[in-house]
């Protein structure tokens, strides 16, 4: 089965807007910025999960202030029904604890809950601007026996996809690898993201003039239909991770007709 989710910022509000938006099928994935911090994250994670969604909170590690906070989230996700999360390092430029990178996040959490909560870990199929190559895949590697899915940073290239995909399977990586896509939102919004995460090659892939670029970047709102399409054309990636940003109002049409599912990517 393919498998659709969409990543939402729990933002004032938020809870409401998805509830008029979005059918209970849906698969939401919920964000861990340093602004907001995890109780934020956690708290709209409940909600939505208690209404009837399927919910995968972000946990970012240089957000976290111990080793009790974890357990604790950990105690909430068994008692709003939440069985899996994402482990990410964070944005936050000094950590606020113990944790320093999603590594070792991974493996407290693996700790605490005994192995009986799935957690998602990231990709880059355009790399990373602190971190090499080698040692993205070598850090994949020592995190698969731990891991359930592989979700890649946002990327506007189908080529560059399947080749990490690819590129992960042959190295001996196995996980699920859901694609990293951004969802319909306005082309300056957008444009403004893309270059601040480091997704500067895809993204002037289809900035420039040509076919494609104005198949994908035509008129000011950006669609992913097309992406979408040419990255289930082939057996390649398990699934898409569609980076909403928020925006709901033309996300039928931009999943190419495709049900957003309420699955777990267990590996």
């Amino acid at each position: 089965m393919f498998h659709t989710r969409l990543e939402i910022i729990p933002s004032e509000g938020i809870v409401e807007k998805v509830q008029s938006a979005l059918p209970l099928t849906t698969t939401l994935t919920i964000t861990c910025l340093p602004h907001h911090g995890a109780g934020r994250t956690m708290r709209t994670a409940a909600r939505l999960s208690s209404l009837g969604y399927t919910v995968v909170p972000h946990l970012a590690a240089r957000s976290l202030a111990d080793r009790s906070q974890l357990a604790g989230i950990i105690r909430e996700c068994g008692l709003a029904g939440i069985g899996e999360v994402f482990a990410v390092g964070g944005d936050a430029p000094q950590p606020a604890g113990p944790y320093a990178n999603g590594g070792e996040l991974l493996r407290e959490i693996a700790e605490i809950s005994g192995g009986q909560l799935a957690v998602g870990v990231a990709g880059y199929p355009e790399g990373h601007p602190g971190i090499g190559t080698l040692q993205l895949l070598e850090s994949l590697l020592a995190k698969q026996e731990l891991a359930s899915s592989v979700v890649t940073q946002m990327c506007f290239s189908a080529d560059k996809i399947h080749s990490y995909a690819a590129t992960l399977r042959r190295e001996g990586v196995t996980l699920p690898v859901l694609a990293g896509v951004a969802g319909a939102v306005q082309r300056t919004r957008l444009i403004a993201l893309a270059t601040k995460i480091g997704v500067g090659t895809s993204l002037r892939f289809v900035s420039r003039t040509g076919p494609l670029a104005r198949r994908l970047l035509g008129g000011e709102r950006y669609s992913p239909g097309t992406l979408i399409d040419e990255l289930t054309a082939q057996p390649v990636i398990d699934g898409i991770h569609l980076y909403s940003l928020n925006c709901f109002e033309a996300l039928p049409s931009d999943v190419a007709g495709r049900r957003l599912r309420s699955t777990q990517v267990t590996g």
